[in-house]
C-alpha cells in the first residue's frame, strides 16, 4: 500500500512527476530507504486516508517534494491545517506544512498559536543540498532551498555530489594553470576557449562562421564582468550566438515552442517548455536564483542548476542550448573562484558525452512531456494542453544534472585541458629538436608533427608520399624519431612538463 508523496498522487491523481521512491507499507521493522522505494512497517505508516497525515509523513520521512506539496496541500482545507497546528503547535512538521500551505494557497490561517520552538528547517542538510536561510517569523520556519520558494530545484546529497564538492574543482584549475609556462598558458587557454566554442555549436549540430565564432569567444571571455541577469542582457546574448538574424530576440519569447526529434505526428515532439503566459513570470523567478546562488553554494552546483533550468524554460525561440551551456560559464565566474580570464571547456567535455548530456536533459524533459498533450494538426503544426500548472517547472529535482555538471567540469579539466596542454608541451619540445636538424617550411612541418604525434610516431607512406615533393625523405625519420623520442620519455615519467 502507498502512502506519502505517492498515495498523495495516486489518491488525487495530481498531475506531477512521478515519485523517486515511492513510500511503501512493507514487512519491515523501520523505515528503510532503498534506491527504488521507501519500505514503512504499518506501525508508522498513516492508517486513514487523511491527507494531512500523509503530507506529514511524507515531511518526516521522505524529504522534501515541493511539486507534490504545491498540489497537495491546495487540496487540504484551512479548517484541517488549522486544528493541526492548535492541537500541535510547536511540531516541527506542523509548522513546516503551515509555512507551505500559506505560500501554495496565498492566504493565512485564521489563527496561530504561541510557538516557543526554534525554528524548523525545511531541507535537511544532511540530504539536501540547501541554500541561503529565509526565515519566516510567523512559523518559526527556516526556507533553506537553493532558490527561494518560488522557484525552487533540489538536489539530494548523494555520494557522488558530496565526492563533486569535495574535489575542488575550480581552486584544481586555477593552480593547475598557474603553474603554467606564460606562453604555454596563453596557448593553452586559446584552445580551450576556441573549442569551447566550436563544441558549443556542434552539440547543436551547427558550425559557428568566423565571426560568430569571435564572438561567442568575445562573450565568453566577459563571462568575468559580473553583469547581473535581466531579460535585456539575456536577449543581448541571445542574438550575439544565433546565426540567423530572424530568430534574434528582443524579449522573452511570446510563442510556444517545443523540441522535437524526426518523425511526424505528437511521438516526434520530445519536451514542450512553458506556456507563452509563463515564461516571463517564471524567467523573472529564475533570474532571482541565478544572480544569487553563485554566492552561496558550490559553483558548479549552481552552473549546473542555472543551465539546466534555463533550458527547461526555453525562454527562446532559437539558441536556448548553447546560451544554457555559456551561463554554466558565467556561473563559475560569478562565484568569485575562478580567476579572471580562466575557462573550463565544459562544453568539449559534453561533445565527447552527448548520450550522458541527454540522459541528464531527459531525467527532467521526459516527465514533463507526459503532462502535456500533444495532438498534432499537420505540417509541423501542433495543439498543446497542459496537464499541471506552473509548479512543474518550478520545482524539480536536480540531482541528475548537478552529478552531471560535476562530472563533466571534472573532464574539462582532467581530460580536455590537462591533455590539451601536455600536448601543447610536447609539440614544443618535439619542434625545438626537429628544427635543430633539418630546415623545413613551418607549415609542412606543423603539419608533419601533429600526423606523427596522433599516429603515436610514425608517419605512414602515404603521407610520405603527399609531402615528397617538398619534403626530403630523412627528414621523415628525423621528425618520427623526435616524436618517438618524446613519447617514450612520456611513458616513463607520465609528464612532457
Amino acid at each position: 500500500m502507498a502512502v506519502g508523496y505517492e498515495f498523495l498522487r495516486e489518491v488525487d491523481r495530481l498531475p506531477v512527476f512521478p515519485v523517486k521512491r515511492a513510500a511503501q507499507v512493507r514487512p519491515v521493522t523501520r523505515v528503510m530507504i532503498e534506491a527504488d522505494l521507501i519500505a514503512v512497517p504499518a506501525g508508522v505508516a498513516p492508517t486513514t486516508e487523511d491527507r494531512f497525515e500523509h503530507v506529514l509523513f511524507a515531511l518526516k520521512h521522505e524529504g522534501v517534494n515541493l511539486q507534490v506539496l504545491a498540489h497537495a496541500l491546495r487540496r487540504i482545507p484551512a479548517e484541517r491545517l488549522q486544528q493541526a497546528v492548535l492541537d500541535t503547535p510547536n511540531g516541527q512538521y506542523v509548522r513546516i506544512a503551515a509555512h507551505l500551505w500559506e505560500a501554495f494557497n496565498d492566504a493565512q490561517l485564521a489563527t496561530r498559536p504561541d510557538i516557543t520552538a526554534g525554528y524548523a528547517e525545511v531541507f535537511d542538510s544532511a540530504r539536501y543540498l540547501v541554500g541561503q536561510s529565509r526565515r519566516d517569523p510567523r512559523w518559526r520556519v527556516d526556507f533553506n532551498g537553493l532558490g527561494p520558494l518560488a522557484y525552487c530545484p533540489t538536489i539530494e546529497r548523494t555520494d557522488a555530489i558530496q565526492r563533486g564538492i569535495d574535489a575542488c574543482i575550480l581552486e584544481r584549475t586555477t593552480a593547475f594553470v598557474d603553474g603554467l609556462d606564460p606562453m604555454l598558458r596563453d596557448r593553452a587557454l586559446t584552445w580551450a576557449y576556441l573549442h569551447e566554442t566550436e563544441d558549443s555549436y556542434a552539440i547543436e549540430k551547427e558550425a559557428p562562421t568566423e565571426d560568430k565564432a569571435q564572438l561567442f569567444v568575445q562573450l565568453l571571455q566577459q563571462a568575468h564582468d559580473g553583469r547581473p541577469l535581466d531579460e535585456a542582457y539575456l536577449c543581448e546574448l541571445q542574438s550575439s550566438t544565433v546565426t540567423n538574424p530572424m530568430l534574434h530576440a528582443d524579449q522573452f519569447r511570446h510563442e510556444q515552442n517545443w523540441l522535437r526529434r524526426p518523425g511526424r505526428g505528437a511521438s516526434a515532439v520530445t519536451y514542450v517548455p512553458p506556456p507563452p503566459e509563463l515564461v516571463s513570470p517564471l524567467m523573472d523567478e529564475w533570474m532571482v536564483l541565478a544572480n544569487s546562488v553563485p554566492r552561496h553554494v558550490d559553483p558548479i552546483v549552481a552552473a549546473a542548476i542555472i543551465s539546466f533550468g534555463f533550458v527547461f524554460l526555453h525562454p527562446f525561440m532559437d539558441g536556448n542550448g548553447r546560451l544554457s551551456r555559456f551561463l554554466f560559464h558565467k556561473a563559475l565566474c560569478d562565484s568569485g573562484r575562478l580567476a579572471q580570464g580562466l575557462l573550463l571547456p565544459v562544453s568539449v567535455a559534453m561533445k565527447r558525452h552527448e548520450a550522458e548530456y541527454l540522459a541528464a536533459l531527459q531525467s527532467y524533459s521526459r516527465p514533463a512531456r507526459d503532462l502535456v498533450g500533444v495532438q498534432w494538426i499537420g505540417e509541423g503544426d501542433y495543439r498543446f494542453s497542459f496537464k499541471s500548472d506552473d509548479a512543474m517547472f518550478r520545482y524539480w529535482d536536480a540531482t541528475p544534472c548537478v552529478a552531471f555538471g560535476f562530472k563533466m567540469a571534472e573532464l574539462a579539466l582532467e581530460v580536455e585541458l590537462r591533455h590539451e596542454t601536455e600536448f601543447l608541451a610536447r609539440y614544443d619540445q618535439i619542434l625545438r629538436s626537429v628544427n635543430e636538424q633539418v630546415d623545413l617550411m613551418g607549415n609542412d612541418l606543423t603539419t608533419l608533427i601533429i600526423i606523427c604525434m596522433d599516429a603515436g610516431g610514425t608517419i605512414s607512406n602515404k603521407k610520405r608520399k603527399r609531402y615528397a615533393t617538398r619534403v626530403p625523405e630523412r627528414y621523415f625519420d628525423v621528425i618520427e624519431n623526435a616524436v618517438r623520442e618524446v613519447l617514450e620519455d612520456v611513458d616513463a615519467d607520465g609528464s612532457s612538463f
